[in-house]
C-alpha cells in the first residue's frame, strides 16, 4: 500500500436495510477519497452475531452500487445479477442471499480482506492479548448480578453509568485463581482515572474529553467476540485508514479509540464526526418518518442521483454566497470540502427530495425514464411483459416501447417519483369504468351527447392514423368544431370523460395521442352504448 495514498472505509452492520444515513457516510468518505485519487473501503461490521441479518448484506452492496458509489475493496456480489443498476422492483430479484452459505454469493476485492469482522476474530484476540500485557486493558470477571446491582445504586445516587474499575484492581494471584475456575470474563480498556485528551476533529476542530467520563469499554465480550470499539480501531489500522469520517454518534467513543491506538503504539488517523440526521420534526430519524432505506427509496421511485444530491445537502453547503442545489456527480467531486460540513445536525426534508427528484425526472431521456417506469407499471399489474419490447395491458392491448415513451413524455414535467407512474392513469392501460350520466356536459341532455359523440366518431373514422400524433391535431379538431357550429364543451367533454372515464385528466389530444386511432373509436362506441342503455 502507498504510505501516502489517502485510504477511507465506510464500516455499516448488517443489521437492517441501509439507511439514510450509511449511504451520507459513504457518499462523504467516497467524494473525499476520489477527489484526492485515494482508497475507498467498504467493511462489514457484524461481530453482533445476535442482531446480524444476512440479507441486509445484499441491502449495503445493493445500495450502493445503486446510487453509484464505487469501491476499491470490500465484498462484492459474485452474480451481478444480484446487483441492479436500474429501478427493478424487489419481485423481480434473482435469488435470495441465504441464512448460510453467504460466501457462495458473496466475493471479495482487495489485498487488505477479509472484510467481514466475523472472519477476523483471531486478529481481535490477539491484540485483546497485547493488550493486556502492556497493562492497556484488564480482565473483567463481574458477573451479570454484580453489575445489574453496581447500575442500580449508581441510578439510585444519580451517578453516571459506568463500570466502577473492581476487577482493574486485582492482583496477578486472584486473576490466576479465577482463570484456574475457568470463570467466564470480558476484557475492558483501561482508562485512566484522572486526565483529559483533546482531539483535532476535522469538522468539530478541537474536542476535549474529562477522563474520568469515560467508562472502562468491554473490548472483547465473555464469547471471545470483540465489540465495535476494538474491532474497528484494530481493522482501520490493519487496512491502513488515513481519514476516519463517522457520524456524530460516535463522537463520545473517540477517546477509547485514542487510548487503543495509543496503547498499542499505532499512528492515529484524523477523524470528522458528521452531523446528524433528524426527521422533520426534529426527532430521531426512524422507519416510523417514512421510507428511509436506501432500497425502499429506490423501490418508491426516486433516482439514484436525486437521492445522492439530497443525501449531499444533508450537512453539507458549496459555501457562503453559493446557492446552487443540484449538482453533477462532476460538481459534487469538484465543490465537495469538509469545510462545507456543518456541525449542528441536518433535518431530513422529503420536500426538497422530492424537488430533486423531479427535476432529474425532467432532464431525464424518454426512452430511459419509459425504461425506469415498466417495473413499476408491472408491479401494478397494469401490464404483462410478453416478447422483448412488448408488453400486454388490462386491456388486452399489445403495447411497444413507442406507447411507453408516450406514456413518459406526458407525465415527465407531472411525475414527482417513478412509482406514480400509473396512479390516476389506469386508463391508459386498461378501458375506463364510469357512470355513463358523466359523459353528459353540463345543461346537455342525453340524446345530444350521443349525437355529439356519434358525430366525433364519423370524423374520426375519415382521419388518417397518423392526425392523431399531428403536433396540431387540437388545431384541426378545434377548427372542425368550429365549423360544425358545435362548441368546445360539447365536444371535448363527452370525449374526455369517454377516454379517461375522469372529469379531470390530460386533455383528450394529450390521450388521443397515446391511445391512436382505434382504441379512440373503439373507447367512442363504449360510451355511445353507455349512453343508449342510461335509463332506457
Amino acid at each position: 500500500m502507498n504510505i501516502n495514498q489517502i485510504c477511507v472505509r465506510v464500516a455499516p452492520s448488517p443489521t437492517g436495510d441501509m439507511h439514510i444515513g450509511t449511504l451520507r457516510v459513504a457518499l462523504f468518505n467516497w467524494l473525499f477519497a476520489r477527489q484526492r485519487k485515494g482508497k475507498f473501503i467498504v467493511r462489514i461490521e457484524d461481530t453482533d452475531q445476535t442482531r446480524y441479518k444476512p440479507e441486509s448484506v445484499k441491502s449495503i452492496l445493493e445500495g450502493l452500487a445503486w446510487a453509484g458509489l464505487d469501491w476499491d475493496e470490500g465484498p462484492i456480489m459474485k452474480n451481478p445479477k444480484f446487483i441492479r443498476s436500474s429501478d427493478r422492483m424487489p419481485d423481480r430479484m434473482i435469488g435470495q442471499i441465504p441464512n448460510s452459505n453467504m460466501d457462495d454469493l458473496i466475493a471479495e476485492k482487495g489485498e487488505g480482506g477479509p472484510y467481514f469482522q466475523s472472519q477476523r476474530i483471531e486478529e481481535y484476540r490477539k491484540y485483546a492479548e497485547i493488550l493486556l500485557e502492556k497493562g492497556v486493558a484488564y480482565r473483567c470477571f463481574c458477573t451479570p448480578q454484580r453489575l445489574e446491582k453496581m447500575r442500580k445504586e449508581q441510578e439510585a445516587n444519580k451517578q453516571p453509568s459506568m463500570y466502577d474499575k473492581h476487577c482493574a484492581a486485582l492482583s496477578s494471584d486472584e486473576i490466576a485463581k479465577q482463570l484456574a475456575s475457568n470463570a467466564p470474563y470480558v476484557i475492558r480498556l483501561k482508562i485512566p482515572e484522572k486526565g483529559t485528551i483533546t482531539v483535532n476533529d476535522l469538522i468539530h476542530g478541537d474536542v476535549t474529553f474529562d477522563l474520568r467520563l469515560v467508562d472502562d469499554q468491554v473490548l472483547l465480550k465473555s464469547d471471545q467476540y470483540p465489540t465495535y470499539h476494538l474491532a474497528n480501531v484494530v481493522d482501520d489500522h490493519l487496512m491502513g485508514i488515513t481519514h476516519v469520517l463517522r457520524g456524530d454518534d460516535w463522537l463520545p467513543s473517540l477517546p477509547k479509540h485514542i487510548l487503543l491506538y495509543q496503547g498499542l503504539g499505532w499512528e492515529i488517523p484524523q477523524f470528522g464526526h458528521l452531523p446528524l440526521i433528524l426527521a422533520p420534526d426534529r426527532t430521531k430519524l426512524s422507519k416510523r418518518h417514512g421510507a428511509i432505506s436506501v432500497l425502499a427509496m429506490r423501490d418508491a421511485g426516486y433516482l439514484p442521483h436525486a437521492l445522492l444530491n439530497f443525501t449531499l445537502l444533508l450537512g453539507w453547503n458549496p459555501g457562503k454566497g453559493n446557492e446552487q442545489e443540484i449538482f453533477t456527480k462532476e460538481e459534487m467531486l469538484a465543490l465537495f470540502s469538509l469545510e462545507g460540513i456543518q456541525k449542528s445536525p441536518a433535518v431530513f426534508n422529503y420536500e426538497k427530495l422530492n424537488w430533486i427528484n423531479k427535476h432529474y425526472i425532467k432532464l431525464m431521456p424518454l426512452e430511459d425514464l419509459a425504461s425506469r417506469a415498466i417495473p413499476h407499471l408491472t408491479a401494478s399489474g397494469l401490464i404483462t411483459p410478453l416478447e422483448k419490447g412488448e408488453w400486454l395491458t388490462l386491456d388486452k392491448r399489445i403495447i411497444r416501447d413507442d406507447y411507453m415513451q408516450s406514456v413518459a413524455a406526458l407525465l415527465q414535467t407531472r411525475l414527482v417519483v417513478l412509482k406514480d407512474i400509473g396512479q390516476d392513469l389506469e386508463y391508459l392501460f386498461d378501458r375506463p369504468f364510469y357512470d355513463a350520466s358523466l359523459l353528459i356536459g353540463k345543461g346537455e341532455q342525453r340524446d345530444t351527447a350521443i349525437a355529439h359523440l356519434i358525430e366525433t366518431k364519423e370524423y374520426f373514422h375519415t382521419m388518417p392514423e397518423n392526425m392523431f400524433k399531428a403536433p396540431d391535431f387540437d388545431t384541426t379538431l378545434k377548427a372542425w368544431i368550429k365549423d360544425t357550429q358545435r362548441t368546445n364543451s360539447q365536444i371535448l367533454w363527452p370525449l374526455r370523460v369517454a377516454l379517461s372515464g375522469k372529469e379531470q385528466s390530460p386533455s383528450p389530444f394529450e390521450l388521443m395521442n397515446i391511445l391512436g386511432k382505434d382504441e379512440t373509436i373503439k373507447r367512442i362506441e363504449n360510451a355511445i352504448e353507455s349512453l343508449q342503455t342510461l335509463n332506457a
